[in-house]
């Protein structure tokens, strides 16, 4: 199962994070988050491992937008937090791995992602907020047995040290990998390495 450690703007703490070997780190990009980035040197992000796959997070931005901090920071991926379509997400499509979030509650039609599937790498399911993320609340994961496609999902929303056994449990053959963010912070944006060595080594069946 791959970890993406989300939500990340300190030059210290990520290069503690980076020392974890995530498979992926994401980074907000959208200013209305207590975890934007604003500011952030570009060498901070450039300088990360290339065996990471840095993750530019987005909220309905402008394509235009978007290139130029892919560039800036030599983004590996985007994760598209808005209601982006599935022709804003294919123009991206083959510039970098394109990963389409949804907030998913009791309600949330699986049916409209079909319309994604063949315009983005993976999916991400978060719990269904106003604020685009980071709530640190769950839903509930046996919604997602109703999702029928084979593109990779992500699982996101109040992943914990108390829950990540029960996330194991989760057989769905499209279950790519956990989203962490906010159950593992000190504050916005500034990660508890403890926690998360302790989450790596539960994923890892290590611990």
């Amino acid at each position: 199962m791959k970890i993406k450690v989300c939500g990340l703007r300190d030059s210290d703490n990520i290069k503690a994070i980076e020392a974890l070997s995530p498979g992926y780190m994401g980074f907000i990009c959208y200013n209305k988050s207590p975890r934007f980035i604003g500011g952030m040197d570009d060498d901070e992000l450039v300088n990360i491992s290339t065996d990471i796959i840095k993750v530019g997070v987005f909220v309905d931005e402008d394509a235009d937008s978007i290139s130029k901090l892919i560039y800036k920071y030599k983004f590996d991926a985007i994760q598209l937090h808005g209601a982006e379509s599935p022709e804003f997400c294919d123009m991206f499509k083959h510039e970098v791995q394109v990963i389409k979030a949804f907030g998913v509650d009791e309600e949330f039609d699986f049916g409209k992602l079909n319309a994604y599937k063949n315009n983005v790498d993976y999916f991400l399911f978060d719990t269904k907020t106003a604020a685009h993320g980071g709530s640190g609340k769950t839903f509930d994961w046996h919604i997602l047995d109703k999702y029928q496609l084979d593109v990779p999902f992500f699982l996101s929303g109040g992943l914990s040290l108390d829950n990540l056994e029960e996330v194991k449990q989760i057989k769905h053959p499209a279950f790519y990998g956990v989203d962490l963010n906010s159950k593992f912070e000190v504050s916005p944006g500034l990660k508890d390495i403890d926690k998360l060595t302790k989450a790596f080594n539960k994923v890892k069946g290590k611990g």
